[in-house]
């Protein structure tokens, strides 16, 4: 299996490394799937996510006195946006020239993140949590923008263009930039990375500046969604106790937070400090392509 899998990984992407991750988690899911599910803690149960309703979300936090925006994709400006971005020349993670299955869902974020940070050569933008993503480079030839991109798997202090270490205690100035966005990331913070962000973010960005995060996840419960067999040995990973976690064979990740309302204030909206808040949905994902599922977006902007 390992010697069939990694060739194919090794194709697909620009870091051999991540090939190998790849091809050691698929041994483990087949072979321990089911010893790494036992030794997690309860409440949990073995299921993806089940279906989301929106509806029930939207009201929730429209009563809470969230601001709430119906966001519609202009198809054509977006479909401009990837012919000009040329994703057909990168070779990553969505696949041999922009051809994965991952590609329309990513490059869609890309284009809404831009969209709603208003990029121009005046910014300076930090892809967060980046994980080798090609973005940055896309915004800056699109837009003329200085960008960073940071990541915990990067090393540690800032070398060049890049931030290395915790996205919660960047080291940088404050006001140290304009524009700042997450690309299905935010959800992987684990235990308190996502509120140590929040309150880092009020300090790095500039007066007027802008973060986006996207998808944010909601749900009409708080859960966690995760793969045990991403989860390291000796059962030493620990999720939060009124979290109920989702077992799912195939996701890949340790952790996904997907917040109900309730949580989403005590963890984010309580931290924001002096970040306004904007919650838009989308209203016509599916018309990009079917395996869209960007809903939910939060934009924050320095007050």
């Amino acid at each position: 299996m390992f010697s069939r899998v990694l060739p194919q990984m090794q194709k697909a992407l620009k870091h051999p490394e991540k090939a190998y991750k790849f091809a050691i988690w698929k041994i483990k899911e087949k072979l321990l799937w089911d010893y790494y599910y036992e030794a997690i803690c309860v409440p949990k149960v073995k299921s993806a996510v089940p279906q989301i309703n929106n509806e029930i979300i939207i009201e929730e936090l429209k009563k809470k006195g969230f601001n709430v925006i119906d966001f519609k994709i202009n198809i054509t400006h977006y479909r401009q946006y990837v012919n000009n971005a040329e994703y057909h020349k990168i070779q990553s993670f969505y696949g041999i020239g922009g051809k994965g299955n991952v590609f329309s869902e990513k490059s869609l974020e890309h284009y809404l993140a831009a969209e709603l940070l208003n990029l121009s050569p005046n910014d300076v933008y930090i892809d967060i949590a980046n994980a080798y993503s090609p973005t940055p480079e896309i915004y800056h030839k699109l837009y003329g923008c200085k960008v960073y991109t940071q990541d915990l798997v990067f090393k540690e202090s800032i070398h060049g263009s890049t931030i290395g270490g915790d996205a919660g205690n960047m080291p940088v100035a404050d006001g140290f930039a304009t524009s700042m966005a997450l690309h299905c990331s935010f959800e992987h913070f684990e235990q308190d990375a996502d509120i140590r962000f929040i309150k880092e973010a009020s300090r790095v960005l500039a007066k007027g500046g802008k973060l986006c995060i996207l998808p944010l996840y909601l749900f009409e419960k708080y859960i966690i969604l995760t793969d045990p067999s991403m989860l390291p040995k000796g059962n030493s990973f620990s999720f939060e106790s009124d979290a109920i976690l989702y077992c799912a064979k195939g996701y890949g990740n340790r952790h996904g937070r997907f917040y109900d309302v309730s949580h989403f204030i005590a963890r984010v909206v309580n931290n924001l400090n002096d970040l306004k808040l904007t919650i838009y949905v989308v209203q016509n994902e599916k018309e990009v392509d079917s395996s869209c599922y960007v809903k939910f977006i939060a934009l924050f902007e320095k007050e």
